[in-house]
């Protein structure tokens, strides 16, 4: 079964006829009738049902259709992905991460994929969990490191990296700053601090609040940054969560691990991208993701 012989057997599927499918591929009616014959009888079973000069798809037609639709397209990536890594062609890898992340895993990710790939031109966007979703969504983004908060889906490739153990920042001067580690019911009557959009607000607060059991109430900050002045300020604290990452010595806040039920809540964190979008580099930058927390 030849990749030409498919193509030729969707070109006639598309045009609904083998005379213009013919003329689209540059070959005679009977070359065209001759190299289907052939792909059916390499496969075993009859594709398309020919009534005098109409044919209707087999129900194994209408599968090999689109399947191989889908082959071709494939066939045509592979093919254009070869020549932009032969010809060294600046290919634009779009990588989006959490706006709280706190670690240098990603840093060093991404420095030694560049240093392996420099022809690369890497756009590095920050946002919440559902900023990093719309953007893959609409194609804004190539690939995302990001909690999982939803059911898999099979649209998306999702690539466990980490379990990141839940922490929170809070000043040195706080009286929680001391513990060892603190719980929900610790946090009741203090500000958490969350970082996201205006448009994202109620989406954080929710999720916060019904799904990981915050109850307390929040404010708001548009970068890490600034939610980080905020904890230096004592207005509040910010829930982080560390995967894999030493934690750093800091005079200005502390870092205390968030408990729950006796132990330390957990956050399952995956490389996220589009099945469709797939290609060399993307795989190539979640290989050395998922490698870079292999130790931990």
């Amino acid at each position: 079964m030849l990749l030409r012989q498919i193509k030729y057997f969707v070109t006639v599927v598309e045009c609904n006829s083998f005379t213009q499918a013919a003329e689209k591929c540059f070959i005679s009616q009977s070359a065209i009738s001759q190299q289907i014959k052939a792909l059916e009888n390499d496969i075993g079973v009859e594709l398309l049902q020919r009534e005098n000069r109409k044919f209707y798809l087999t129900d194994a037609g209408e599968y090999f259709y689109h399947h191989g639709k889908e082959l071709l397209n494939k066939a045509e990536k592979i093919k254009q992905e070869t020549y932009n890594i032969g010809k060294n062609n600046k290919v634009q890898l779009k990588i989006g991460y959490l706006n709280f992340y706190d670690g240098i895993k990603l840093q060093k990710v991404i420095a030694d994929f560049y240093k392996k790939y420099p022809q690369i031109v890497i756009q590095i966007i920050s946002g919440n969990h559902e900023d990093l979703y719309n953007g893959l969504r609409h194609n804004e983004m190539d690939i995302v490191l990001s909690d999982q908060r939803r059911a898999f889906s099979d649209e998306y490739v999702n690539l466990h990296l980490v379990y990141g153990n839940c922490y929170i920042k809070i000043a040195k001067n706080n009286v929680l700053a001391s513990k060892k580690f603190v719980t929900l019911e610790d946090l009741r009557f203090i500000l958490c601090i969350l970082v996201a959009s205006r448009q994202q607000e109620n989406n954080e607060q929710d999720f916060y609040q019904n799904t990981l059991g915050f109850n307390t109430k929040f404010i708001f900050a548009k970068t890490l940054e600034e939610a980080q002045l905020m904890v230096i300020a004592n207005r509040g604290f910010m829930p982080i969560e560390l995967i894999g990452d030493k934690q750093d010595k800091s005079d200005l806040f502390s870092k205390i691990p968030l408990y729950q039920d006796g132990k330390q809540i957990r956050r399952n964190y995956c490389a996220f991208w589009r099945k469709e979008n797939t290609n060399f580099y993307i795989e190539e930058f979640a290989r050395i993701l998922k490698n870079s927390f292999k130790e931990v």
